[in-house]
């Protein structure tokens, strides 16, 4: 059976639906920040949500600004 199968090297296999994944972290990123409504009172787990969203928006970022350069 194996030999009916193509030979190629890891580099070719890329990851599947990156426009899916975009914005897939920006819905993420938007859920997270209206997780800042509540009946909560301390400020902590805000905190833990806001740098959550802020990582997912500069991952974003930079993968904009490498696909515009045509860095990816």
């Amino acid at each position: 059976m194996s030999e009916h199968e193509p030979v190629t090297s890891p580099d070719q296999h890329k990851p599947g639906h990156p426009r899916a994944a975009r914005i897939g972290a920006a819905v993420s990123a938007l859920i997270l920040l209206s997780m800042l409504i509540g009946n909560h009172r301390g400020r902590v787990e805000d905190v833990f949500l806001i740098i959550g969203a802020v990582l997912l928006v500069l991952a974003l970022v930079g993968d904009w600004v490498l696909r515009r350069n045509g860095l990816r």
